[in-house]
């Protein structure tokens, strides 16, 4: 529980820091903000402040308003990689009822939702999608082997790996158990 507390607690800290830095480059006061989100002013000083559980609805209307992602609204402020997220958005009464934001990526057109489970020994190939397609991973169950040109990446249940889908690549279960992992191809 103590975890699932301080995980949402740095949530908090990264939407204060983000609201406040987005509104400021956004030339936007707390009441201008409030104005255009449909949010109350009081709402959005608890929020900077870091002092406000807020919802998820309440953090689309803010992000909405700014012009911006959800995500990066959640997101590390100071994270390097601006894709991966991997924060709690959202935790339940129960300590293991979450929803984490893992990862985000520019779509043009659509996004593909795949669930796949291959067996030990088997093998999915894929040809070379198109130039500035991406395939996102998540584990649910086992190990797997992602194989791209020149290198190879494990991923293991709970883990999840991002990569540019224009080249040849595939999905490899090693292991000896079955393994089922979610895809996302975002075109």
């Amino acid at each position: 529980m103590q975890k699932e507390q301080s995980q949402r607690a740095s949530v908090l800290q990264h939407v204060s820091l983000n609201v406040r830095r987005l509104r400021h480059a956004a030339d936007l006061s707390q009441t201008a903000l409030a104005e255009r989100s449909g949010v109350s002013r009081r709402m959005l000083v608890a929020i900077e402040a870091g002092e406000k559980n807020v919802s998820l609805a309440t953090l689309d209307r803010v992000a909405e308003a700014l012009d911006v992602a959800f995500s990066d609204l959640i997101q590390a402020p100071d994270d390097r990689d601006p894709s991966r997220i991997n924060e709690v958005a959202w935790a339940g009464a129960h300590p293991e009822s979450t929803a984490v934001l893992l990862a985000k990526a520019v779509a043009r057109r659509e996004v593909e939702l795949w669930e796949f489970s291959l067996m030990p020994g088997e093998t999915y190939r894929s040809e070379a999608d198109p130039e500035g397609w991406s395939e996102q991973v998540y584990v649910i169950e086992g190990c797997l082997t992602v194989v791209l040109p020149g290198t190879s990446r494990l991923v293991s249940a709970g883990e999840f790996f991002m990569f540019a889908s224009n080249q040849p690549h595939a999905y490899r279960n090693d292991g000896d158990a079955k393994l089922r992992f979610v895809r996302n191809v975002v075109l």
